[in-house]
C-alpha cells in the first residue's frame, strides 16, 4: 500500500517551481501554433563521450532562463517540460533547444530536443482565472529524455541560434527516485471519492477556484472508476504557484467540450477548503502528490495510463485519451 504524504509537503516542495515559474511567465510575447515539433537530433553537438562542462564549450552562455515545470522523475523515460523565458519575464515561444544529461562527474547523453506546446485555448474555454493573470504560461517545452538510474542527473540546455551557433543555460538537477509514491503509468490507480456539485449543493466555489467555476464536477470519481475512462486534473487556478493551473483546466474544459463521451472529466482542487493554509485535501495525499498541477489519464481498467506533472498541451491530453482507450481496448468516438 503506499503511504500517503505528508499533509505539508505540497506547500513545500511546490517552492522551486514558483522560484522557477514566477520569474519567468509574464510578457507580452506572441503565441506559438498548436505544435512546434521538436528540431532534428543532428541540429546539435553530438554528446560522443563529452561531459556537460565540454559540451558547454561548444557555445556561449545565455540570459535565457530554463524553467523546469515538474520535480517527479523515475528510472527510465520522462517526459521532461520547461519553460523559456528572456530576463525580463517574457515568454519565448520558438527558442530551437535540446537537453543534455548525466550523472555527477559521467560523460553526456543526449541530445534531447524539445518540442514546444501552445497552452492557450480559444476565447470560449478562457476562464478569468487566465486571462486575468499576467504570469500565466503560455507555453511549455517538452523533451523525451532517458534517466536510467536513480540519484542526482545534471542538466544542460543547448540553443541552436539563427546563425547556427550554439548558447547553452543550465539547468536544475532532476533527482531521480525521490518520489517513488506518486502513481505511474500501469499502476493501480488509487481508489478514493471526489466532490460533485451535489455535495455541495450546487455552489462550485466551494470546491473549484476557477472563475468561473469548470465543468467537472458532475461524477464522483469513485463511481467511474474500473468503469469508464478517467480524466483526473489536480490544479488549483487561483492559488497555483507554478501558474499553470488556470491554462491547464481550460485545455481540459476544451477537450471535454469536443470529446465529452470519450472519459469522465474530473477537476479536483488542491487545498481543504480552497486555503493553502490548511493543507491539501485528503485525494491529493491518496496520490501522494508533492506539486501541482498533475493529470492522470486512467483507463477503464482502473490503471493509470498516463501521468503528466506541470503544463501539457491540448494535443498531449487527447492522445493521452487516445491511449487509454488503446490500453483498454475502447475504441474512442
Amino acid at each position: 500500500m503506499r503511504q500517503a504524504a505528508n499533509p505539508k509537503s505540497l506547500a513545500l516542495l511546490a517552492l522551486p517551481l514558483v522560484l522557477a515559474l514566477v520569474a519567468g511567465c509574464g510578457g507580452d510575447s506572441a503565441s506559438t501554433s498548436a505544435t512546434t515539433a521538436a528540431p532534428s537530433a543532428d541540429s546539435f553537438p553530438a554528446a560522443d563521450g563529452k561531459t556537460l562542462e565540454q559540451l558547454a564549450g561548444e557555445g556561449s552562455e545565455t540570459d535565457l532562463v530554463v524553467a523546469p515545470t515538474q520535480q517527479v522523475f523515475n528510472e527510465g523515460e520522462n517526459r521532461y517540460g520547461f519553460g523559456v523565458f528572456t530576463v525580463d519575464r517574457s515568454n519565448v515561444p520558438d527558442a530551437e533547444v535540446a537537453l543534455y544529461v548525466a550523472e555527477p562527474g559521467a560523460k553526456a547523453q543526449g541530445p534531447y530536443p524539445a518540442t514546444v506546446h501552445s497552452l492557450e485555448t480559444p476565447p470560449a474555454f478562457a476562464a478569468k482565472t487566465t486571462t486575468q493573470d499576467p504570469d500565466a504560461a503560455k507555453n511549455v517545452y517538452t523533451a523525451e529524455v532517458d534517466l536510467p538510474r536513480k540519484g542526482e542527473w545534471q542538466i544542460l540546455a543547448m540553443f541552436r541560434e539563427d546563425d547556427g551557433s550554439y548558447s547553452y543555460a543550465r539547468v536544475p538537477s532532476a533527482l531521480v527516485g525521490k518520489f517513488p509514491e506518486v502513481p505511474q503509468p500501469g499502476d493501480r490507480a488509487p481508489e478514493m471519492e471526489t466532490p460533485t456539485a451535489d455535495d455541495v449543493g450546487g455552489d462550485l466555489t466551494k470546491i473549484d477556484t476557477r472563475q468561473p467555476p469548470s465543468s467537472m464536477h458532475d461524477v464522483d470519481y469513485a463511481d467511474v472508476l474500473g468503469k469508464e475512462p478517467i480524466v483526473l486534473l489536480f490544479a488549483t487556478p487561483a492559488l497555483c504557484s507554478s501558474r499553470v493551473c488556470g491554462p491547464v483546466v481550460d485545455i481540459a474544459e476544451e477537450v471535454k467540450s469536443e470529446r465529452p463521451d470519450d472519459a469522465a472529466y474530473i477537476h479536483m482542487e488542491i487545498y481543504n477548503d480552497n486555503d493553502p493554509n490548511k493543507g491539501p485535501r485528503p485525494q491529493v495525499r491518496d496520490f501522494n502528490l508533492p506539486s501541482e498541477p498533475w493529470l492522470f489519464v486512467i483507463d477503464a481498467d482502473g490503471k493509470v495510463s498516463s501521468a503528466i506533472e506541470g503544463a501539457f498541451s491540448k494535443q498531449e491530453l487527447e492522445d493521452a485519451i487516445d491511449k487509454a482507450d488503446a490500453d483498454s481496448g475502447v475504441s474512442p468516438s
